[in-house]
């Protein structure tokens, strides 16, 4: 097993992450998480979303699992081939799909090219912001793992998702397989 850390990298969709939100409470007792800060939530741009990705990307040379929540899942796919260079997984979990939203119009199209790391994809049957067959054809297009969840919405707080353990197995069998394993490290009930 590795003696350095994991490299976490949180990154959240449109409006970020609340408090009660699965990311926040993993960040919060994940130690060595790092969480991605954009300048403005509510009117994302793709290129600065992606360029602040980037900087968090190439700030250390240690490969990372990024885990991402809708937008952020989309800006995670647009990140140049340098800094996809330092992703050895992702947890993407419920895509956005920003060419039927307006206010996320300027992250389409939606790369549709193999990730060059490992990626599971975890979409929900009811997701209000991408439809299951989409996030169906992402996963295929991008070479991801696809876990379909039966009625879980958006896979947020709003959807009875809070500390989400389902997804904490998911990102604890990444880290197995870069063998970082976390050891007895849980998400308090």
């Amino acid at each position: 097993m590795s003696t350095t850390p994991p490299r976490i990298i949180i990154v959240p969709g449109w409006r970020n992450s609340g408090v009660e939100h699965w990311q926040s409470l993993w960040a919060q007792a994940l130690p060595h998480a790092e969480r991605v800060e954009q300048e403005d939530w509510l009117t994302p741009k793709r290129e600065d979303w992606v360029r602040t990705l980037e900087a968090v990307l190439l700030s250390r040379p240690e490969p990372a699992i990024v885990v991402a929540h809708s937008l952020g899942c989309i800006t995670t796919t647009h990140v140049s081939a340098a800094a996809a260079a330092r992703i050895r997984s992702a947890l993407l979990v419920a895509p956005a799909d920003p060419e039927r939203r307006a206010h996320l119009a300027d992250f389409a199209p939606v790369p549709y090219k193999a990730l060059p790391y490992r990626s599971v994809l975890v979409a929900s049957s009811n997701d209000p912001y991408c439809p299951v067959r989409l996030a169906g054809a992402y996963a295929r297009a991008w070479g991801s793992e696809f876990v379909r969840l039966q009625n879980a919405g958006h896979i947020n707080v709003e959807s009875g998702h809070g500390r989400w353990p389902l997804g904490f197995a998911l990102l604890e069998s990444l880290l197995q397989d870069m063998d970082w394993g976390m050891g007895k490290q849980q998400i308090a009930a």
